[in-house]
């Protein structure tokens, strides 16, 4: 009988024990799993009972919405599961392996239901569920052995928040059927759900104003559905912007530390468009490349130095011009000879440092290594590091120099690189008007506001030229850039020959290939493309309202850029092109001014 009580306490003390929020989280992250296994599993019935392509579309939607109740935790603990449940629907060259990996998950099933679902294709969007139900399965048991801790859930969900803004309202994940605004209403109930756990016996000063500012944003988002017409800017500005730097305030109060590790997008950024958000060392990638002042004056001095060319005639400062945002206004530089053309247009050094990798082609990883490129292109500077370092060893201020930048007071290769690169870094700054006005200091124009919205919403510029970087580099976690097949043309008109990112990788989806540049100070940097082709913003928008070059009549199968017609009005190229000025630094401002 004593024994029979003891057992009859302990079940009772065990029963009584409280679970931890983020047990509490992960119980409900592993109860959505559940009902998107069974949504995707009706889906797949549907199509099984050859059932009505109403029927069939609506429920792919249903199924994508479940998605979004696991996305903020999935993305989070399970990126390489996430990207094979709803990944693009584009292939990917897998650069260790060398082979190339066919799209599957949502993206791609999107694609065989809408805008017609083809029976023709019943078969392979049978296989597609089956991949997809085995990924979420795998999603499944992966998950069990999350160990998720409440610094954790706060950080996920800040990232949810940025990947609404980005990701989500911008289309980027809902490219055909455009079911964008009812997917954001379903993620911000997820942000909703997990952030009340915490709620529960605490008293937070703000959580008033955070469960205010969700409730207002679903409000919004149930009562304006039409995906071009969605205010992209006042729903940032009103509601996710608040709500990042809410769930960041409840956070701090609750005495819940912050992530440790150093990011692009800094962890203790409390919106995505705070001033220095982006930390350009945590692009750099080691310790010793570390940017110093002493290196960054360095740096800058032998960026305008002709030294390091071979002959002592050119130097960085030569195609990359300060007033031009540090390009040189050409189609194509002139080559060291003074006779032919360098193959590619000079690309702006301002923000470049936020991105992972470097050159159209995104031939090397690190800035160090795209200033040795530079100097050591025979067409370029034909320069070399060991000489150069020669020559300066017996200059004895750049000696003082050097010692002043590395206390080891070594004049070789490493030190020369490393300078340069930290003063390139040191260009990597925002301060524009678009930035201004989404940390409320300033207003945009009716035109600008406008231009914005078609930017991340009609235009779908925001699905390549991600917010708020603008280059390729993938949010929320800015760890990979990308590159995209648009199909520009040459002068003549043709599809242009240079194969990009092909002739490195020999990989034929990678064909016509090139990096996704920032549009930061875009009114700064014509001539436009890789190979300067279009001289004015007008030209370019242009070609992307037409389809790229598939809407040019080119035969490119392996396009990435949509081919669909944006369909922009004169009006909206106009508005388009406003918001694009207000992407420029104010130093370059009064230079603008002073051309017109």
């Amino acid at each position: 009988m004593k024994k029979i009580y003891c057992l009859f306490f302990l079940v009772v003390f065990v029963a009584c024990q409280k679970k931890s929020k983020h047990q509490e989280v992960n119980e409900l992250f592993q109860s959505d799993i559940t009902l998107l296994i069974e949504k995707v599993a009706k889906l797949k019935y549907s199509v099984q009972a050859d059932s009505t392509e109403a029927q069939i579309q609506r429920q792919f939607l249903e199924a994508h919405k479940s998605y979004k109740k696991v996305e903020m935790i999935s993305e989070y603990y399970s990126p390489a599961v996430s990207k094979s449940i709803n990944g693009p629907a584009i292939p990917e060259f897998e650069e260790n392996d060398k082979v190339t990996v066919a799209p599957e998950g949502f993206q791609v099933i999107e694609e065989l239901v809408f805008p017609k679902y083809d029976t023709g294709n019943k078969k392979e969007l049978l296989q597609e569920l089956g991949v997809l139900t085995a990924n979420l399965i795998r999603l499944e048991k992966v998950s069990k052995s999350n160990e998720l801790t409440d610094a954790h859930v706060f950080d996920a969900m800040r990232l949810e928040v940025y990947r609404i803004i980005t990701l989500g309202i911008t289309g980027f994940d809902s490219p055909v059927v455009l079911n964008s605004i009812p997917e954001a209403f379903v993620a911000l109930e997820t942000i909703e759900k997990y952030y009340k756990v915490y709620l529960e016996n605490k008293s937070v000063s703000n959580s008033k104003e955070v469960l205010e500012v969700l409730e207002k944003g679903k409000k919004y988002l149930q009562t304006n559905t039409n995906f071009n017409a969605f205010d992209r800017a006042y729903f940032i500005k009103e509601v996710l912007n608040p709500l990042s730097r809410g769930i960041y305030k409840t956070q701090s109060e609750l005495g819940i530390p912050f992530m440790k590790e150093q990011r692009g997008l800094r962890v203790t950024a409390q919106t995505l468009f705070d001033k220095d958000a982006f930390d350009p060392e945590a692009f750099s990638g080691f310790p010793d490349y570390k940017t110093t002042p002493e290196k960054i004056a360095l740096g800058k001095k032998l960026f305008n130095d002709p030294v390091l060319s071979g002959n002592n005639t050119r130097s960085c400062a030569s195609c990359h011009h300060a007033e031009k945002a540090f390009t040189d206004g050409l189609e194509r530089a002139v080559s060291l000879d003074g006779k032919s053309m360098i193959q590619r247009n000079t690309p702006t050094l301002t923000n470049i440092a936020f991105q992972r990798v470097f050159f159209a082609d995104s031939r090397v990883s690190y800035l160090e290594d795209q200033a040795v490129a530079v100097i050591k292109n025979e067409n370029e500077m034909h320069g070399s590091l060991e000489k150069s370092a020669l020559a300066i060893q017996k200059n004895s201020d750049y000696v003082k120099d050097f010692k002043k930048a590395f206390p080891k007071g070594e004049i070789n290769e490493f030190e020369i690189k490393n300078a340069l690169a930290s003063y390139i870094r040191s260009l990597s700054h925002y301060d524009s008007k678009f930035d201004e006005y989404m940390q409320n200091k300033t207003q945009l124009t009716t035109d600008e506001k406008a231009g914005f919205n078609l930017f991340a919403g009609k235009a779908k510029c925001a699905t390549c030229h991600f917010i708020p970087l603008t280059n390729g580099t993938v949010p929320p976690n800015f760890d990979r850039s990308e590159s995209e097949i648009l199909g520009t043309p040459n002068k003549a008109k043709k599809l242009d020959g240079d194969l990009g990112k092909f002739v490195i990788t020999q990989a034929a989806i990678h064909k016509y290939s090139f990096k996704t540049p920032t549009i930061r100070n875009i009114a700064l940097t014509a001539p436009y493309m890789h190979n300067g082709v279009y001289k004015t913003l007008e030209e370019v928008i242009d070609f992307y309202n037409e389809g790229g070059g598939l809407g040019l009549g080119f035969d490119l199968p392996n396009q990435t850029l949509p081919e669909d017609k944006l369909n922009l009005s004169d009006i909206e190229k106009k508005q388009l092109i406003a918001f694009m000025r207000t992407l420029t630094d104010k130093k370059y401002l009064e230079k603008i001014e002073n051309r017109k």
